[in-house]
């Protein structure tokens, strides 16, 4: 038979390894009630980059002015068309001729005309002259006198009409050759050999001086800020390449007036001769207005919800507040923030597309590498 203080000792002993047994159980209980983070995440501060502030429009590409040219003579057999679509002319080039062959004709009846007119009038003055011989004489009377000066008179101005039409005669054998008003290039072709035409039909269409312009669209309140002689960035149709950068225009002036309806003004820019630009062309265009500080974050910052910019600024605790903000410009990898963020923020870059509102995080970095400064003139557009 055991003795009392051998019982109280195992009695304790056994308390105490039941406490072990409840603590073994309830230990992994209490690890897994533990928040886990969602994600890891790296984060960054907002900073402050000199940016170029740029207003961004569309527009079509056009020809800063169209000459028509057309047939001053009717009634001609088209003879010859000596240019095309896309051909550089210069001023007074021959475009087309016509048959030239009855309007000649006329020109020679005409100059015959001329010399029967010359002829009658030397005969008339002649007889005028000794006429106002004899006139003191009194052999002739003072009304036989003024007929034969009258005769004179009629027959120079028989003169006169009969060298006006050798004069017309002249200028329609010129304009048998269709020539160009001006230098450009050929836009359109309407001239087809063989056609007989009227006066005035056109016959070609061509781009003075082969000057293109983008006219761009732009808000009322942008036009304080947009002055003659500034840079535009003209992105045409299609990817930009890298060997092919946008074209570089200057504007040239804006229009006097605002559409009534669309609340939009016309900005008139001066692109550079023998590049890709065509006429007819739609394209964007951003005009550079200036410089200015802006804030702004790495460009993987920005998660888009049902079509809004947010970033997930990292709060208390590491959890994240997912935060909606107004984006502004695009350059060097950052965007503009515009409203939205404070500059003291920390917003999450990687990784912040698949979390949401108050989750929590696992920050391993509190920074991320700068992004180098682009260009002033190589900033983008904006993030709508």
């Amino acid at each position: 038979m055991k003795s009392i203080p051998t019982m109280l000792l195992a009695a304790a002993l056994a308390l105490a390894a039941c406490g072990q047994k409840d603590g073994a159980a309830n230990g992994p209980q209490a690890a897994a009630s533990a928040p886990r983070p969602a994600l890891t995440v790296t984060v960054a501060h907002p900073e402050r980059q000199n940016l170029t502030r740029e207003i961004t429009a569309n527009g079509n590409i056009a020809a800063w002015q169209e000459a028509s040219v057309g047939a001053d003579v009717g009634g001609l057999r088209l003879a010859d068309v000596r240019v095309n679509v896309g051909d550089v002319v210069r001023k007074g080039q021959v475009l087309a001729t016509f048959d030239a062959a009855p309007v000649q004709q006329d020109q020679a009846q005409a100059r015959a005309s001329l010399a029967e007119a010359e002829a009658a009038h030397a005969d008339a003055r002649g007889n005028a002259e000794r006429a106002r011989a004899v006139q003191s004489s009194g052999a002739l009377s003072q009304q036989q006198i003024n007929q034969y000066v009258t005769a004179e008179k009629t027959a120079r101005a028989r003169v006169e009409a009969a060298r006006a039409v050798v004069g017309s005669q002249a200028l329609r054998v010129r304009n048998t050759q269709v020539l160009a008003p001006d230098a450009g290039v050929i836009s359109a072709r309407m001239a087809t050999v063989g056609q007989v035409v009227a006066p005035g039909t056109e016959l070609f269409r061509m781009v003075r001086q082969g000057r293109l312009e983008w006219r761009g669209e732009v808000m009322a309140e942008d036009l304080p800020a947009i002055r003659a002689g500034q840079a535009v960035r003209i992105d045409l149709p299609g990817a930009p390449d890298a060997a092919a950068p946008p074209l570089t225009g200057t504007v040239r002036q804006l229009a006097p007036t605002v559409d009534p309806k669309t609340r939009f003004a016309i900005v008139y820019v001066d692109l550079p001769r023998g590049g890709p630009a065509r006429a007819g062309m739609f394209a964007r265009g951003r005009i550079a207005i200036g410089q200015g500080e802006a804030l702004t974050v790495p460009q993987d910052a920005i998660v888009m919800r049902d079509g809004f910019a947010h970033v997930l600024k990292l709060g208390e605790g590491d959890r994240v507040q997912l935060l909606r903000v107004q984006t502004g410009r695009l350059a060097g990898g950052r965007v503009e923030i515009t409203g939205g963020l404070d500059a003291g923020a920390r917003v999450v870059v990687q990784g912040g597309a698949f979390l949401n509102d108050g989750d929590l995080v696992q920050v391993v970095a509190d920074s991320v590498p700068k992004a180098p400064a682009a260009p002033a003139n190589q900033a983008q557009t904006a993030i709508k």
